[in-house]
């Protein structure tokens, strides 16, 4: 039998966590800039956004092989816990490679390139930028590696499917390490973005939407992984933690937005309405 509450549940969350992250991908892009970001951040949140994902992976194994002997709608069905941790991953994991891609060029360098500048001098990275390289590199060899040990204990653990057996205990041990990691990591990711984002004291080019979207839209995230097969509190136990963090975000960032249109300023910083010269001045009342 089909529990229908559960793969509705699954649905919404499946089209709710694509479309909340959708208007930060798309201010990104449209901004081609990712001022307002801390890399740390992006760290913390894409390692524990792989390791929420692999810890499902190694929980749920079990229920993935008996895709095997079973129909393509149970299969879709037992799996749909792995497939919504992917979609958190591949979601969040993309804001960190469209920060990259559109890293301000002016903030790269930690002097201005002048024409008399040497080669050196331009070649100069601004400590942001060094660590924001760094941090995409630990991410990547962090995926890399938990990606090797999750793939090989599988592989290696019995291959028959086999209902209601426990997972042995070496893979139980590794499958509790990724899930206390990935909380962890969660529950300390938005503490960089936290006083980064209060020190600016701007938006910057962080969506509001998308946090809209995502702090309320954890709770049903926690409900449907809590009704999967196989899972326990290490699963949904990360998103308890990033909702309630992301909640304290969403605040400091209205705050924020509301001190931006007292002092007539827009999300980096700039003049809504800038002061024009004189001369300025003239010419728009001669085009006028």
């Amino acid at each position: 039998t089909h529990d229908w509450v559960t793969d509705i549940i699954s649905a919404i969350v499946v089209i709710g966590i694509s479309t909340s992250y959708a208007p930060q991908h798309y201010r990104i892009i449209k901004a081609k800039s990712s001022q307002g970001f801390s890399p740390l951040f992006l760290l913390l949140g894409s390692t524990s956004a792989a390791a929420g994902m692999w810890n499902m992976i190694t929980m749920q194994w079990g229920a993935a092989r008996c895709c095997s002997v079973v129909s393509l709608g149970s299969c879709v069905e037992m799996t749909a816990g792995i497939f919504q941790v992917f979609v958190q991953w591949f979601c969040f994991t993309l804001i960190f490679v469209l920060y990259m891609i559109y890293y301000p060029k002016h903030l790269k360098y930690a002097q201005t390139p002048k024409l008399s500048a040497t080669i050196s001098d331009l070649s100069t990275k601004s400590p942001q930028w060094r660590m924001s390289v760094i941090c995409a590199w630990i991410t990547f060899w962090h995926f890399m590696l938990s990606a090797t040990i999750t793939t090989y204990l599988m592989t290696t653990a019995p291959s028959t499917p086999t209902a209601g057996i426990p997972l042995p205990d070496h893979i139980l041990l590794w499958a509790t390490l990724l899930g206390v990691t990935s909380a962890i990591l969660a529950a300390i990711q938005y503490a960089p973005q936290l006083i980064h984002t209060y020190r600016l004291k701007l938006v910057g080019v962080l969506s509001i939407p998308m946090m809209c979207i995502n702090a309320p839209g954890s709770v049903f995230m926690i409900v449907s992984i809590a009704s999967r097969p196989g899972t326990n509190w290490t699963s949904w136990f990360t998103f308890l933690v990033a909702g309630i963090m992301q909640g304290t975000l969403l605040l400091i960032c209205l705050a924020w937005k509301l001190r931006q249109r007292r002092l007539s300023i827009d999300d980096f910083g700039n003049p809504v309405n800038p002061v024009k010269s004189p001369d300025e001045e003239c010419r728009y009342l001669i085009r006028k």
